[in-house]
C-alpha cells in the first residue's frame, strides 16, 4: 500500500460489523508481546472486551477501498478524580505501517478527546524498544515525563523500560 493521502481514510466511529477487522489487526500485535501489555494469549472475546466494550470510543480508519487499516480507542485514563485524562491505543494493520495512518489517527484522537471533554492524553505503557511510537508521540507534542524500569516483559527482549508520556490538550499548555 503506497502512502495514503487523508482524502484515501475515512476516520469513523467502529461499528460491530467491523470487529472481524479489528481483530486481524489487534490479534497479531497482541499475540507478538512487544508493545501491548495484553496476554499474547488474550481470547478473542477478552480481546473485544479491551478494546471495544471498555473504552468510551473505538474507532476504525478505513481506506477508500473499504480496508480497515487502523484503529484506535479512547477511554478515562482514571476514573472520577482522574477521568478527564485521557488513554488511547492505536493499532495499524501490517500493510499500512508506515503510511501515515497512526499520524491520522493520533491527530483525530486528540480532537476527539477535546470534544468529549478531555484536558489531557496520558499513554501510561508506551515500550522504550517501540521507536517507532516513541518518535511518532515525541513528533506529535507528547513529552516522556517518566521512566517506569523493566516494567514490561518483551517476547524477545525480557524485562525492557516504559515511558509515560503526556499533553496537554488545553490552549496554551
Amino acid at each position: 500500500m503506497p502512502s495514503v493521502a487523508s482524502e484515501e481514510i475515512i476516520l469513523r466511529p467502529f461499528e460491530p460489523s467491523d470487529w472481524p477487522q479489528v481483530w486481524q489487526i489487534v490479534q497479531p500485535v497482541f499475540r507478538a508481546g512487544e508493545t501491548y501489555a495484553f496476554s499474547p494469549d488474550i481470547s478473542e472475546a477478552d480481546a473485544k472486551t479491551a478494546w471495544i466494550t471498555v473504552p468510551s470510543q473505538t474507532y476504525v480508519a478505513v481506506h477508500q477501498t473499504g480496508e480497515i487499516v487502523g484503529t484506535y480507542y479512547i477511554k478515562p485514563n482514571q476514573p472520577e478524580l482522574g477521568a478527564h485524562v485521557c488513554n488511547c491505543g492505536y493499532i495499524v494493520s501490517e500493510a499500512a505501517t508506515g503510511k501515515g495512518v497512526a499520524t491520522m489517527m493520533c491527530t483525530h484522537s486528540q480532537h476527539e478527546a477535546k470534544r468529549l471533554g478531555f484536558m489531557a492524553m496520558q499513554f501510561n505503557l508506551v515500550v522504550a524498544t517501540n521507536d517507532a511510537a516513541i518518535h511518532l508521540w515525541q513528533k506529535m507534542g507528547f513529552d516522556a515525563i517518566g521512566t517506569l524500569p523493566s516494567a514490561f516483559p518483551h517476547s524477545r527482549y525480557g524485562f525492557v523500560d516504559a515511558l509515560v508520556m503526556f499533553k496537554s490538550l488545553e490552549e496554551g499548555h
